[in-house]
């Protein structure tokens, strides 16, 4: 952080634009995103009406994302997040899921970079566009170092030849720009790695096959092929001459670590973007569960079982005062984080996978909740738990899973290489 920045306080009391903003999403996602939510669950589908709607509305905007990015407080991402994933997970994640490729861009590009592709990536409320974030492969979810994408430098041609398959990709094969992460020099494994812009319509990237999947219906999820895909030199985020720096410090390292020395520290391209958007991802876990504590509580409140509300009963007393408990908690670990990640503090106790890592978790176990306080309502379509206990279950997966998580926080407060 630079000596001339101002430090904001740690503050739970949200400021009058931010109630306001909250106020505005709550009433869009319980307007536009639950009616929608049951339809495009089934039909797992693009949920493009309302997209359309969020942008001709100003939420699906990169002025909007990144007016709440520049929070001073940092709570603007986390607000939005729980807001429209109390909505639905899945309209929520077709609504933001180019966010991340922005959130990519913005980590690792230039300033020029940055204001000639993060517009693209949303398009306009008449052409509204989507962005992907291409890092996970087949062979190289968690263990990020066994990336076999390669991104080839042709000199002659000042291009870049990039070839593999990714998988995962939100909005993959589907989306007007793709963010690609590539080894450039494989024997530096993750520290090798760079990120990549595919301008739309570039021959040789095409759409894998597409996802159906247990929850998250709502999101596009497929494979990206890149076969023989070339980029312009201007496409690689950082440009030539920052990588090339980071290559020779990576390969300084890697000698003085094979001496048996501590090399200095070098960040890949994918993990600057995944501990970036980490607190974003647990803020998301935060709403599902929220939403389906409301629909228990409201449940428990006027359910009868032999003559009185079932809330009477302290099995589902207690079962809702601890869930609630855990969202109250998860959500505080998700604001600290964030607050943390935008007054430049570091996470010396990595507090951005402890927010993720609970608030996932206890999304999970709230919707698993939820369902048993419905009892055999739960169980059926008919009620929303259902879904978002679905939903629910990809949180402690993507953006690291929860193994992950406990593995960063164990090796950041140990210093060791734990495995």
């Amino acid at each position: 952080m630079s000596e001339n920045a101002v430090t904001t306080g740690f503050s739970l009391d949200l400021n009058e634009d931010q109630i306001a903003v909250r106020d505005w999403l709550h009433g869009f996602a319980a307007d536009v995103i639950r009616p929608a939510a049951a339809e495009w669950d089934e039909r797992e589908e693009t949920p493009w009406p309302v997209i359309q709607e969020a942008a001709k509305l100003g939420i699906y905007s990169l002025d909007f994302f990144a007016q709440q990015q520049f929070d001073p407080t940092g709570l603007g991402i986390p607000i939005t997040m729980e807001e429209l994933f109390w909505g639905d997970a899945g309209i929520g994640l077709a609504i933001v899921g180019s966010a991340l490729a922005a959130v990519g861009v913005v980590a690792n590009g230039t300033p020029e970079q940055v204001g000639t592709w993060a517009p693209q990536m949303f398009g306009t409320p008449d052409d509204v566009k989507l962005a992907a974030f291409c890092s996970s492969e087949p062979d190289a979810g968690s263990d990020v170092a066994a990336m076999r994408t390669r991104a080839v430098y042709d000199e002659a041609t000042d291009e870049w030849v990039l070839n593999g398959t990714k998988t995962w990709a939100t909005n993959g094969g589907i989306a007007h720009i793709h963010v690609v992460v590539a080894s450039v020099d494989p024997a530096l494994g993750a520290r090798g790695q760079a990120s990549f812009i595919v301008p739309p319509g570039t021959p040789g990237l095409s759409q894998g096959q597409k996802f159906k999947k247990h929850g998250i219906r709502a999101s596009h999820t497929a494979e990206v092929v890149l076969d023989g895909v070339r980029v312009p030199g201007h496409c690689l985020l950082g440009g030539k001459d920052k990588l090339d720096e980071r290559l020779a410090r990576a390969r300084e390292r890697a000698a003085a670590e094979a001496r048996g020395e501590r090399g200095e520290k070098v960040k890949n391209a994918a993990m600057a973007t995944f501990e970036a958007s980490r607190p974003a991802v647990g803020a998301q876990a935060v709403g599902v569960a929220r939403a389906a504590y409301e629909v228990a509580l409201d449940y428990a409140k006027t359910r009868e079982q032999f003559g009185r509300p079932i809330i009477d009963n302290q099995g589902i007393a207690f079962t809702l005062a601890d869930m609630r408990t855990r969202i109250d908690a998860s959500r505080l670990l998700v604001w600290r984080a964030s607050w943390m990640a935008n007054n430049g503090k570091p996470f010396t106790a990595a507090e951005g996978s402890m927010s993720k890592l609970y608030a996932g978790e206890t999304a999970k176990w709230v919707t698993a909740q939820a369902i048993q306080i419905l009892g055999g309502n739960g169980f059926t379509r008919e009620y929303p738990v259902e879904r978002m206990h679905r939903d629910a279950a990809i949180y402690t997966i993507f953006e690291g899973t929860s193994e992950i998580q406990r593995l960063v926080i164990a090796r950041t407060l140990s210093g060791l290489p734990i495995r």
